[in-house]
């Protein structure tokens, strides 16, 4: 159902609509947290389409997960223009690449990695090199390599280049981080050569590929330039080199590009992003026109007071102009408490959860967010210890279940039949009796009600939703509270949070203090009514301003 002009400009304040009518790029807009910078985006695109600017199929918005694409699919679809491509930039590269293959390359497509770890083990047998290959070993090795390849820093160069940037990285062997990154290094060398023999690529190796094709062949380079003409890049302080490389090529010498970001929210610079881009895009574009999103719309005056100070504190405030302004009613004040030990924490925290459980707050409203996964081993123990559910978030194959896909299948033969008395959604709830109170069954009945409430006619509208999430491995929020990682919480909100281990040697972490003050920044601004923090032993640093 198309959406005329009038409604997709309602509801937004001065600053979202300077950004959703200027529809001619080059256009950078500095989002701060909570500033409604998706609603943003996908506006902008629906009324460049009613426009006549742009036609939805030569769209290409580039995001970083496959839960934010998702979302803003669903975004562009609610504003009638659901044929818009966005993706991540891994998905869209990878398209291109299987679809011109036979062309540029010839053969077969090689096999597409999932994991690096199987060969990562491999590789660590042939370099014939000390290092147990344990999980942890393994993500730990894997994150360099992608460091490397993202930056495109060869296997013979890898060593020299760590040593330059500093990588801090120890292994559980007993030797010095000079011979673990010489140790890495042939690590990396052996898995290069194993792809090879194996005629594997990683996700590395998609974007690298993407890339020389579009250099080599001019004939798809402007195929591809004739396909998409209209760029949006969300979360745009992410962005890597490599990445950057590919989108420079996508875009040739063009200017209709939009970019949002925000440069205190850069916390993957240990994985090769760069907040650069941004912070130089009026280098590049001097025409471009820069616009800034300030206003607050999750979080209460509280929480965003105790994050400008984070910014304040670490001069990102000046540096960027960015200051929030929340326009929600007041709330309490964070709340931090330390103990003498981790239990102690762990134990405080299972507890206050539980309480607020039995008060009548929804599980899913609660989150639970840390440094590192060890800690939320730990954090789920306690819970499963006073019977609270909780879901740690990972990369589980939630589509591959073999209930969720009979689910799906009852779904999708329900769909074609007419509803009675005109309710899909007591019609879907019906069609997901048999299945109990599983947990995909509260998933999708809650994303269908969501559905429903933002104007979705059918159960055809939920079957496309849930089928474009099962081919984006983008779960819907399955019941329980969440456990995530800092790293793992961005883009996410929830009302009631606990940051746990904010402490001295766990949160700063490593050697990049200011990424770790921005990652504490990001873990303060998921909170929309109510905050709690706690530490075990001596706090951290970034605890002062909340004194």
């Amino acid at each position: 159902m198309a959406v005329d002009s009038k409604q997709i400009l309602t509801e937004l304040d001065a600053e979202q609509l300077a950004v959703v009518t200027a529809i001619h790029g080059p256009v950078c807009v500095i989002a701060g947290a909570g500033t409604g910078k998706t609603r943003v985006i996908t506006n902008r695109i629906a009324y460049a389409i009613n426009s006549g600017v742009t036609d939805p199929t030569k769209v290409l918005a580039l995001t970083f997960t496959a839960r934010a694409a998702g979302e803003m699919r669903a975004r562009l679809r609610a504003l009638g223009v659901p044929n818009v491509s966005a993706r991540t930039f891994h998905s869209a590269a990878i398209k291109q690449l299987l679809y011109f293959w036979p062309y540029a390359f010839g053969g077969q497509f090689p096999t597409l990695l999932t994991t690096k770890s199987g060969f990562l083990s491999q590789a660590i047998i042939r370099a014939e090199v000390a290092i147990p290959a344990q999980a942890a070993v393994l993500s730990e090795i894997a994150g360099e390599i992608e460091w490397a390849k993202v930056l495109e820093i060869s296997p013979e160069h890898y060593h020299e280049k760590a040593i330059e940037s500093n990588r801090l990285i120890k292994l559980p062997n007993n030797k010095s981080i000079n011979e673990n990154l010489g140790m890495i290094s042939q690590v990396y060398e052996a898995y290069e050569s194993l792809k090879r023999q194996e005629r594997a690529l990683d996700f590395e190796d998609v974007l690298l590929l993407t890339i020389g094709m579009l250099e080599e062949e001019r004939g798809v380079r402007e195929r591809i330039r004739d396909q998409y003409r209209y760029f949006t890049v969300d979360e745009y302080q992410d962005v890597s080199p490599i990445q950057q490389r590919l989108l420079n090529l996508w875009l040739g010498n063009r200017e209709e590009i939009c970019v949002v970001g925000d440069a205190a929210q850069t916390i993957y610079s240990f994985a090769g992003a760069t907040s650069d881009f941004l912070l130089n895009f009026k280098n590049r574009f001097p025409n471009a026109q820069v616009f800034r999103l300030t206003t607050g719309y999750r979080s209460t005056p509280e929480i965003i007071n105790s994050a400008n100070k984070i910014l304040r504190a670490a001069n990102l405030v000046s540096e960027h102009g960015i200051e929030l302004q929340s326009v929600n009613t007041h709330g309490e004040k964070p709340l931090v408490n330390g103990f003498s030990s981790a239990a102690e924490e762990i134990a405080y925290v299972a507890s206050e959860v539980k309480k607020q459980i039995d008060s009548g707050i929804d599980s899913s409203d609660i989150a639970i967010l840390a440094r590192t996964n060890a800690q939320l081993d730990q954090v789920k123990s306690g819970l499963n210890n006073l019977r609270v559910v909780s879901q740690i978030r990972s990369g589980e194959r939630f589509f591959e279940r073999v209930d969720v896909r009979d689910a799906m299948r009852l779904i999708r033969s329900a769909s074609v039949l007419p509803s009675e008395g005109g309710d899909w959604f007591a019609d879907l709830v019906s069609v997901l009796q048999p299945f109990g109170d599983a947990d995909y069954v509260t998933a999708f009945l809650r994303l269908a009600k969501s559905i429903k409430d933002n104007g979705g006619e059918n159960m055809r509208v939920f079957l496309r939703e849930i089928e474009d999430r099962a081919e984006q491995n983008n779960p819907p929020i399955l019941p329980g509270v969440t456990l995530s990682t800092l790293h793992g919480a961005k883009g996410l909100e929830w009302d009631h949070l606990y940051l746990i281990g904010i402490s001295d040697g766990v949160l700063p972490m490593g050697n990049d203090f200011n990424e770790e003050r921005r990652l504490f920044y990001v873990g303060v601004t998921r909170a929309k009514q109510q905050i709690r923090i706690t530490y075990a032993g001596k706090p951290s640093v970034f605890l002062e301003q909340f004194n």
